[in-house]
Parts: C-alpha cells; sequence; structure tokens
C-alpha cells in the first residue's frame, strides 16, 4: 500500500491543477457576461420605438470589431436582427458623422447646379469617395457616376440618387443659401445626394459584412432631363438585380418611410399641336380657313378622352394649358399652337392618352378644313413613363423601414400625378421608390417642392443614409 502514496499523490496534484484552470475560465466568463450586460444599458430610444442604437458603434473602415453583436452570436448579422439595426444606426447617428453629411449637403445647397450641368457637385462627391477609397466609374451621362462597394461578385444591388436643381430663385434666407442667381435645389436632391454619400460611409464600413456588391448610382438631371435614360445607356445597370431610391417628402413627419405597392407616381408627356389654316379679314371669314375654331374644338373634345373614353377607376388626366393665336383683332390667323401635358398610371392608359390626343387634334382640324401636327417631344426626352413598384421590393422597403425605425415610422401612401425619370430603371430591374418626411413646421420645413421657400429638415439626413444603407446590405443578405 505505501508504494501506491507517490502515484495518489501524483493524481491529486494534477486534478487541482485541472480544477483551478476552469475556475480561472468561469471567473473570466462572469466577467465578460457583466461586461456585456453593461453595454446593453448603453442604448438611446429613437422615436421612442423598440428600437436603439449603439453611440458607441465602431468607425474604422474594414476592421471586424468586438461588438454587441458578437457576444450575441450574430456578428455576421445573417440573420438580421436588433442588433444590427443598432449597429447600422449607431454608425449613422454618431455626432461627428451627423455634423459631416449636414456639411456634405450644405455645401451641395449653396452651389446648385442644373440638369447636365452637375461637375461640381460630382467632383464633390467623388472626392468624398476618394476619401473612402471606393471604387467608381466617371463619367456616365456627362455627369453621373457608378461606385460599388463590396465583394465585388453577385448579387448585385443599386441605390440611385439625383443630383440635379431647378431654375428657381431662392427665397429663403438662411446662412446657406444658394450663392447661384437663379438657380436653387427646390426638390430636395442636394439631400439625395447626401444621405447615398452617408449610406456609402456605412456600407463601407460594414464591407466585410457584405453578401455581394452594392452600386450606388449618382445621376444627373432628373429634372425635365431624362438622366436615368442616359445612364442607363452608360451601363449604370450593368449586373443590377434590383434598384431603389428616395426622395424627400414635407407631407410626412421628419424621418418618416412612405411607400406602395404597383403604381406611386404618374406617367408624364407634354404635347404641342400646330393648327394650320388660312388667314384672312375678320369681317370676311368665308374667305379664310379658321384654326382658331378648329383648335377651341379640340380642346372642347381633348376632354372627352378622359370622362368619356377611360375607366373612372384608373386615374387619367388631360390637360391643355397653353392656346396661342394671333394677335390682331381684325384677322384670323394662319395658325393656332395649342399645348398640354397627359398623365396615367399604367404604361396601357398613359400611350393609349398620347394616341387619342393625336387623333383628336387632327380629325378636328380635319372637321374644320384645317391641318395639324402634334409633337410628343420624344426626340427631346421629355415622356416619363409610370413609376411602378414591385410588388417585392416594396415589401422588403417595408421590412427594412420597420425594423429599423419601428412600425409607425412606415405609412402606405397613396399614388401622385407626379413624375420621376426613376421609371426608367423600373423599365429595367425591379424597383421600390420611397418617400421619407422633411416636414417639420417649427424649422418652416412645410413647403412643397419647386418652391422658392422650399427648405428641409436635416435631422432626416442620417436616418436617410441608414434607410438606403440597410436596405442594400439586408438585400445582399437575402439574396446572396
Amino acid at each position: 500500500m505505501n508504494s501506491l502514496k507517490p502515484y495518489v499523490l501524483f493524481l491529486i496534484l494534477i486534478f487541482i491543477s485541472i480544477f483551478a484552470n476552469n475556475f480561472i475560465v468561469l471567473v473570466n466568463s462572469i466577467t465578460s457576461s457583466s461586461s456585456s450586460s453593461s453595454s446593453d444599458n448603453e442604448y438611446t430610444t429613437f422615436f421612442d420605438t423598440v428600437t436603439s442604437i449603439n453611440p458607441k458603434a465602431s468607425l474604422n473602415s474594414g476592421k471586424n470589431q468586438t461588438s454587441l453583436s458578437a457576444s450575441r452570436g450574430s456578428s455576421s448579422c445573417e440573420v438580421w436582427d436588433v442588433t444590427c439595426s443598432e449597429a447600422v444606426l449607431g454608425l449613422a447617428r454618431k455626432p461627428e458623422n451627423v455634423e459631416w453629411i449636414k456639411g456634405l449637403r450644405r455645401k451641395i445647397h449653396e452651389n446648385p447646379e442644373l440638369a447636365f450641368e452637375e461637375y461640381e457637385t460630382s467632383k464633390l462627391v467623388r472626392a468624398e469617395l476618394d476619401r473612402m477609397e471606393i471604387e467608381y466609374k466617371y463619367p456616365l451621362a456627362k455627369t453621373g457616376i457608378r461606385a460599388w462597394i463590396g465583394t465585388g461578385g453577385p448579387p448585385f444591388v443599386a441605390v440611385r440618387a439625383d443630383m440635379d436643381a431647378l431654375p428657381i430663385q431662392e427665397a429663403v434666407e438662411w446662412e446657406h443659401k444658394s450663392k447661384a442667381p437663379g438657380k436653387m435645389h427646390a426638390c430636395g436632391h442636394d439631400a439625395h445626394v447626401a444621405m447615398l454619400v452617408g449610406a456609402a460611409k456605412i456600407l463601407k464600413n460594414r464591407e466585410h459584412l457584405l453578401k455581394g456588391t452594392v452600386i450606388l448610382l449618382f445621376q444627373p438631371a432628373e429634372e425635365a432631363g431624362n438622366g436615368a435614360k442616359r445612364m442607363i445607356g452608360d451601363g449604370a445597370l450593368e449586373n443590377v438585380e434590383a434598384i431603389f431610391a428616395v426622395h424627400v417628402s414635407h407631407q410626412h413627419p421628419t424621418a418618416i418611410i412612405g411607400s406602395r405597392p404597383g403604381p406611386l407616381l404618374a406617367g408624364c408627356g407634354f404635347f404641342r399641336a400646330v393648327i394650320s389654316g388660312r388667314k384672312g379679314l375678320a369681317g370676311n371669314p368665308h374667305h379664310s380657313v379658321d384654326p382658331i375654331l378648329a383648335a377651341s374644338a379640340s380642346v372642347i373634345s381633348l376632354q372627352g378622352i378622359v370622362s368619356r373614353e377611360s375607366n373612372p377607376l384608373d386615374s387619367q388626366v388631360v390637360s391643355v394649358t397653353s392656346f396661342n393665336g394671333g394677335n390682331n383683332l381684325d384677322l384670323i390667323p394662319d395658325t393656332v399652337v395649342i399645348g398640354g401635358t397627359f398623365r396615367a398610371f399604367s404604361n396601357a392608359s398613359f400611350y393609349n392618352l398620347l394616341q387619342r390626343i393625336q387623333e383628336v387634334v387632327m380629325e378636328q382640324a380635319s372637321v374644320f378644313r384645317c391641318s395639324a401636327t402634334v409633337d410628343f417631344f420624344e426626340k427631346e426626352s421629355t415622356i416619363y413613363p409610370p413609376t411602378v413598384n414591385d410588388d417585392h421590393m416594396y415589401e422588403h422597403v417595408k421590412k427594412v423601414a420597420t425594423d429599423l425605425l419601428g412600425p409607425p415610422n412606415f405609412r402606405v401612401v397613396p399614388p401622385m400625378m407626379g413624375a420621376e425619370d426613376f421609371s426608367f430603371y423600373s423599365q429595367v430591374v425591379p424597383a421600390a421608390f420611397y418617400y421619407i418626411g422633411i416636414r417639420n413646421e417649427t424649422l418652416g420645413s412645410i413647403h412643397t417642392g419647386h418652391s422658392p421657400y422650399f427648405m428641409i429638415d436635416e435631422d432626416v439626413l442620417p436616418i436617410g443614409a441608414a434607410v438606403h444603407a440597410t436596405i442594400a446590405e439586408r438585400y445582399l443578405i437575402e439574396h446572396g
């Protein structure tokens, strides 16, 4: 028995050593868990919903930082949860990022540029992309940019911002008023650009999490210039499987997201008809062929297209907005020019209106022995098809907005008779267009777009950036 004592002692020593190591690991685990719980208490409420943000989210681009997500076992965000939303919102709302994105928007607002003239705006965007080491192609459509973040492989999802301003003299007196006489960002495109650059910063920070490639499109000439059409022609949608875009809206409180499935914005076209007769003295009308009578009949008959030929449940508009004849009160002119606009929510209805306008004007002219030509400005690309949201892409926007900002901050909105050249993208790939609210009565952000008094609540900028980034990242997760 005594000969076994050394072996027994040896086994006891080994057991004590193992027990001590396990005890140290247990203590470390408890300490780590306590630290994680402490981190949980650092959240702040956003819009008084269940969603919260982590104000200490890392800004080190491209580095996989230890985070609350990691402690919860979801650092890759392959299954999106509240911690992933918190991480994105945390990046967007860091004070230095908020000041940066507001400063960017103000620089663009001070220096508005019209359609296909956005050289300085484009230069500013490219400088920011260079700082973030984001690759891009330039130019597309004269001043446009196509940038990309992610793996470089599929799936590919695009987010678009328009860059052009309007020929309007700004009437808002503030520190960052337009410095270009007769030009103004009166439709919020300066905010659109700032939000997409902000999204680029978030996505670059989270590039290691992306399951594909995000394409960022900075587009010129949305305002009556059809920049989208030229962007597509220059390869903007190469490999792209889906595309999203936002527009600021004074109809909704700041940061409220609104959209709908199906038709959201109308197709829009313009027409100009020249009705020709033979001039003569008004006192002897039988010696003339009166184009004023023919044009008047055309105007009356055009109103019957919608009221008597269209389904009352299918909203359409035909409006004659100009009528120009002679200026001599004693002379019947040889020509009259009329013009106007037409709108509809489906391609079938839209192009039917186009055809019927032409038929009505030409046939009514012939009734009164006149001739007529109708120009729809197709060479100038002023025909915008309807903007129709793909049902699945709409549901994606709704899901992202609800998860990120909380259910009360998403609204289903009615269709509007306004038009957008984003519609050209939606004809090529599945697309969704949505609004983000900027209405704030206290600040005076209550005026509609294209008003000289238009202004925005800049608190929307980081939220818009976060929504953009999350729409793109989650699309890649779900389609990768």
